[in-house]
């Protein structure tokens, strides 16, 4: 695996947990999310990362009828 590009991935984090170390270190963030059964907040629109409501039927919920 190459490096982590974490000032590259910075750009594109929306997550607003501040106290969080794995901002911009996306596959620690993924495995940490994943261990969890829930997803990153990359992968939620900005109005429901907020909620920090990052379930696997959430992220359903929001994108079930944008396909």
């Amino acid at each position: 695996m190459s490096e982590c590009n974490k000032g590259k991935n910075m750009a594109r984090c929306n997550c607003t947990w501040e106290p969080c170390g794995r901002k911009g270190v996306c596959c620690d963030c993924l495995a940490y999310h994943w261990s969890m059964k829930e997803l990153p907040a990359c992968l939620f629109p900005d109005s429901a990362e907020k909620t920090y409501d990052r379930s696997l039927r959430n992220f359903i919920r929001i994108h079930k009828d944008k396909a």
